[in-house]
């Protein structure tokens, strides 16, 4: 498989594009028309350039409003242009260009007036040594389906002539997949690849402003892939991405991601029973989170211990930290948790690692490490996740009796992760976890934050049973902002941890003298309105300052401790039933309590304590 990248989906000048581009490890690129007109050097100086970053020029695009014009000035001047293009594409040192089809107002429809426009120009591009590639665009005059350009091409009948597929506009338009089978793999010319989110918007401007990498929209590009495969089409792979978003970010993160994407998706394509045939292991199914890794600041270390004994778990060893000094770990049913002492100037726990039990570890890193993933300094089995974090690979470990201690366990196992990044850096982590992990993502959702607006979205094993939440803060003054401005080497705003006792853990906290988030009066009137729990159930919630949610499976009870001084909490949730959501209707009330209290609160030790 050969993999491209259009230049314009990337922002900077030609050569910091070109380096970007080489640096993700793609082999060519289609190069934008405006990318080479705005170089300050010649066709050969920019073909030469192309090549001595290892790349190669795979597509010369767009030409434009080319076929079904009126004969007189208007078609000739078509011709004459063509011409001129392919002679600096052999300057350039390339051999296919992309014409799309025509949105000019004078442009007449007709199949074979389009067809018989095409084959002239292949007698003109043969002369020249070149190709053409023909694309529908999904908004075009005439032409707006890739069966109808297909039919262009077939009655041209000319070797030069062939069809380029673009999958946003076959599938933006909802045009079936399966009709692409009946194509003659060696008539299509070139392949283009973009995913885009399910908005009802006009198809031109969401193609320019919207496009993302495949993975991060809601197209199906398995199956248009699928059908493409069927063809036995075995050109390039490219990716053509217009994203305002990507423009402005950097163009190492959105060529990595497109690479990423790429490899994924030809993955996906060539599946045996449990390896790829191009050597991609398969996903890797995670089967639960069980170990973390905390650093703490060193005055914080006893306060810390006692919190992790107020919750129910055991200090069993303490260990030489790899940076020198101790790790102590603490345990309970299957959980394990190490604590470092970091430096004097961290505000806060800090999730330095967390532990995905996987079957197959080393499977695992040889994916991620296939999909573009950076290997954890000193590890084999752990790569480096958002915000510089580490990601471990633990083998699933085999049923043990449980010790005394643990028999009546508080906990019961990590419910979800939730992790913050900017708004911007959402699409690209998201791309991160379900490319190497079997995960399924969840729309994403506004929640309402007093300062402002944060995207949340959940990505998810098969059973839920592990789940990682993307926080996304639109504005740096919500609390997800706050936390993601003042980070300390770790992405992790919170973990939630499952109980199937919240009251006894209410009152085990209390009596260790902790306090928990208190919620307002109108929160639990509000409650007691939507749902009709009982006077008893309700002075009970109340008493515990719990939070509660119910939906046609089961209910929900959420536990929350005050944030630490760096903005990092820890909540504590028990399922009744089959409820297999996140109390998202309690999020904006939940925020609004956090938020006062760090108003209310005097600057103060690490944990606050009754």
């Amino acid at each position: 498989m050969k993999t491209s990248i259009a230049t314009v989906s990337i922002a900077g000048d030609f050569r910091e594009k070109l380096s970007a581009i080489a640096a993700a490890g793609f082999d060519g690129i289609e190069i934008f028309e405006q990318d080479f007109i705005g170089f300050d050097h010649g066709p050969r100086d920019a073909g030469a350039m192309v090549r001595d970053f290892g790349l190669e020029i795979m597509l010369f695009q767009p030409f434009r409003d080319f076929e079904g014009l009126p004969n007189g000035p208007l078609r000739d001047r078509a011709f004459a242009r063509a011409r001129q293009k392919f002679e600096v594409m052999n300057r350039l040192g390339t051999d296919l260009m992309l014409i799309c089809s025509s949105v000019h107002p004078q442009a007449v429809g007709g199949i074979d007036r389009c067809a018989d426009d095409l084959a002239e120009l292949g007698d003109i591009a043969a002369s020249h040594g070149v190709r053409v590639g023909y694309e529908a665009l999904a908004w075009g005059r005439h032409v707006n389906d890739h069966r109808d350009a297909w039919e262009i091409v077939r009655r041209a009948d000319h070797p030069q002539i062939g069809l380029i597929l673009d999958s946003y506009h076959t599938m933006a338009r909802g045009i079936d997949p399966d009709s692409i089978r009946s194509i003659p793999g060696d008539r299509i010319f070139f392949l283009q690849l973009a995913d885009a989110p399910a908005i009802d918007m006009d198809l031109l401007y969401l193609s320019r402003h919207f496009r993302n990498m495949p993975g991060e929209g809601d197209l199906d590009l398995q199956c248009f892939m699928a059908a493409v495969a069927a063809t036995g089409y075995s050109g390039p792979l490219s990716l053509e991405i217009f994203n305002d978003q990507f423009r402005r970010s950097s163009a190492e993160l959105v060529t990595g991601d497109g690479y990423r994407a790429l490899v994924n998706l030809h993955g996906q394509m060539c599946e045996t029973s449990d390896m790829r045939k191009d050597g991609l292991p398969a996903a890797a199914s995670i089967h639960a989170m069980e170990t973390m890794e905390f650093v703490v600041p060193p005055e914080a270390s006893a306060d810390f211990a006692l919190l992790l004994d107020a919750i129910g778990f055991q200090h069993d060893e303490n260990r030489p930290a790899e940076e020198g000094g101790t790790s102590r770990c603490f345990t309970q049913a299957g959980l394990r948790i190490t604590v470092c002492e970091g430096d004097d100037d961290l505000a806060g726990p800090v999730v330095r690692r967390f532990g995905l039990a996987v079957e197959d570890p080393q499977q695992a890193m040889q994916r991620a490490m296939a999909l573009g993933a950076e290997p954890a300094s000193g590890a084999d089995d752990a790569i480096i996740g958002l915000h510089g974090s580490v990601i471990g690979f633990d083998r699933i470990a085999p049923s043990e009796a449980v010790n005394d201690h643990a028999k009546a366990p508080l906990l019961t196992r990590l419910d979800h992760l939730s992790q913050t990044l900017a708004y911007e850096e959402m699409l690209s982590w998201s791309l991160f976890y379900t490319t190497i992990f079997a995960l399924s993502k969840s729309p994403i959702v506004d929640v309402v934050d007093p300062d402002g607006l944060v995207k949340s979205q959940i990505l998810s094993n098969a059973d839920s049973a592990v789940r990682v939440i993307l926080n996304g803060s639109d504005g740096p003054r919500t609390r997800a902002g706050l936390f993601s401005g003042a980070r300390q080497g770790s992405a992790a705003h919170h973990i939630a941890f499952a109980t199937s006792d919240i009251f006894a853990l209410s009152d085990r906290l209390g009596r260790h003298g902790f306090d928990t988030l208190a919620h307002s009066q109108n929160y639990y009137e509000d409650l007691e309105a939507r749902f009709g729990l009982d006077p008893d159930h309700m002075n009970r919630l109340r008493d515990h300052s719990l939070m509660y949610d119910e939906d046609e499976s089961g209910a929900f009870y959420q536990l929350y401790l005050p944030s630490f001084d760096n903005g990092f909490f820890f909540e504590f949730v028990q399922r009744v039933s089959d409820y297999g959501g996140l109390g998202a209707a309690n999020a904006p009330y939940r925020l609004a309590a956090q938020r006062r209290l760090a108003k209310e609160r005097v600057p103060s030790s690490f944990v606050d304590i009754g």
